[in-house]
């Protein structure tokens, strides 16, 4: 029997990027209909995969073998209640199936009673045959020594561990794992859901639940009217999910989408990436996080003895981990806030005014097309987060980086991008040197123009205005429509 599979499912049971799946169905290499594929489909393409080699396979023996290390059981495991609910309603879907299977046993029986009897009574060749197939298929199924399919066991298995929620209109999906809360998984999914305080005080992470069921695993403030509760809404930051979810969920899709903030953060670490460039971590109050699409800016400001050093500087880090704030700041004359953070370095703990976020310099998340990357120097600071966020979403196309420096150490993250290569098949980068940014943004233009069908692209540029503008202008001039295009100076 052959198990039909949503992507996510399949890609998560196989261990691959879903986009990998994608490009398989686009070559006309795996049937799909309706967004599903069959596990006797993806066995017929992976002939030679070894459940043990499966990074869902792999999480599964990292329970088994550390089942009582706490940091496993909170972080991996769901709590024993939720696991037990999972199974008891795996139970009684099994239970529907042993009964269905009866009722059907029964009717095989009656049926052959029936024929008997009418070849009693008024004997035909017709009948006899009916009679003789009856007998020779319920023999077939009784000798059947098919084996299992093993697809089909691990996932059994991993609907213990996990559950899938499609989101209602823009039909993404994601897995929640261990003890996170739904909202948690969404947004470590690469989603951008809406919320507020994350701890069930503003209500604005309110979804209504279309089918499945959760459990409330945070307590929470906010008053659910009698009406709302009836019509199945719930608070995304207070429950986990049960079974597999439907929901109706309010996503931000655009920077309008997302409200200007005032977020006091402390300074976690100041660690230098380069002779003059900084990492400047900053750590949100665990009820303030600050929401922001990849791509987008901030303004920092802190006061001095007499001054209020303040900066615009682009987010570095991944949405999906919004408590944790990174920037990576150039020593720079004219830049008061970056002269403060040089010549006297900012401590853990000190306070920092995060105020923002703003920029349209963001993913088109329902695109289906391969992206390219171009950044010079710390124009690689939002393109880090754009490509962090595009991993998180799994965005079905190939992703590729263009990485330009004007100096010698420009590079300053590159095992990063090495690290990226390793761990996720949709991902390559190219690095090179120039002489400034002009000559950068004519290399890198160069480097994407011999690269095939580069106008299907869609291409983000980040860095000096002098890279930005020379490499813009020549993609442009050389056919890349501008819909595709999207520049951010920094």
């Amino acid at each position: 029997m052959s198990l039909p599979l949503t992507l996510s499912r399949a890609a998560q049971l196989l261990g691959v990027p879903r986009a990998v799946l994608q490009k398989h169905i686009a070559a006309g290499e795996l049937p799909s209909h309706d967004g599903m594929v069959l596990s006797e489909d993806l066995e017929r393409l992976y002939p030679d995969i070894k459940l043990e080699d499966s990074g869902a396979f792999e999480r599964i023996m990292q329970i088994k073998e550390q089942a009582f290390a706490k940091r496993v059981r909170e972080r991996i495991l769901p709590n024993q209640e939720i696991l037990a609910q999972r199974l008891a309603v795996q139970s009684e879907e099994l239970e529907e199936v042993r009964r269905h299977l009866a009722e059907y046993h029964r009717l095989v029986e009656a049926l052959s009673r029936r024929i008997d009897e009418m070849q009693k009574t008024a004997p035909s060749p017709q009948l006899a045959e009916l009679a003789r197939m009856l007998d020779a298929g319920l023999a077939a199924v009784l000798a059947s020594e098919e084996p299992a399919d093993r697809l089909e066991v691990l996932d059994d298995v991993l609907r213990v561990m996990t559950a899938q929620v499609k989101v209602r209109p823009s039909g993404r999906e994601f897995f929640v794992e261990g003890n996170e809360s739904v909202l948690e998984a969404a947004l470590r999914a690469g989603l951008a859901p809406s919320y507020g305080c994350r701890n069930g005080n503003c209500g604005l992470c309110k979804a209504r639940i279309v089918s499945g069921q959760i459990k409330q695993i945070h307590p929470f403030d906010y008053p659910l009217s009698a009406s709302e509760r009836a019509q199945g809404h719930a608070l995304l930051c207070s429950n986990t999910a049960v079974t597999d979810l439907v929901i109706e969920m309010i996503e931000a899709n655009l920077p309008s989408d997302i409200p200007e903030q005032e977020v006091t953060a402390k300074v976690k670490q100041v660690a230098p990436l380069s002779s003059d460039i900084l990492l400047l971590h900053l750590q949100t109050p665990r009820s303030q996080r600050l929401r922001f699409l990849a791509g987008q800016s901030v303004t920092l400001s802190v006061s001095g003895s007499s001054t209020n050093f303040r900066g615009d500087y682009p987010i570095a880090s991944c949405p999906c981990d919004d408590r944790n704030l990174l920037f990576h700041i150039r020593r720079d004359d004219n830049d008061p806030f970056a002269q403060r953070l040089f010549s006297d370095p900012f401590k853990p703990g000190d306070l920092i005014s995060v105020f923002g976020p703003f920029g349209e310099f963001v993913l088109q998340k329902d695109t289906n097309a391969d992206i390219l990357f171009l950044a010079c120097d710390t124009g690689f600071a939002p393109i880090k987060s754009l490509i962090e966020n595009a991993a998180a979403a799994d965005l079905p196309g190939l992703l590729q980086l263009v990485w330009a420096a004007t100096r010698a150490d420009g590079h300053y993250l590159e095992n990063q991008c090495r690290a990226w290569a390793e761990a996720l098949e949709t991902f390559s980068y190219a690095t090179l040197v120039a002489t400034d940014p002009a000559a950068a943004g004519t290399a890198v233009a160069d480097k994407v123009l011999a690269m095939p069908d580069f106008t299907r692209r869609e291409v983000y540029v980040a860095g000096p205005a002098g890279f930005v503008e020379t490499a813009t202008n020549t993609l442009k001039t050389a056919g890349l429509p501008a819909g595709q295009l999207r520049y951010e100076t920094i």
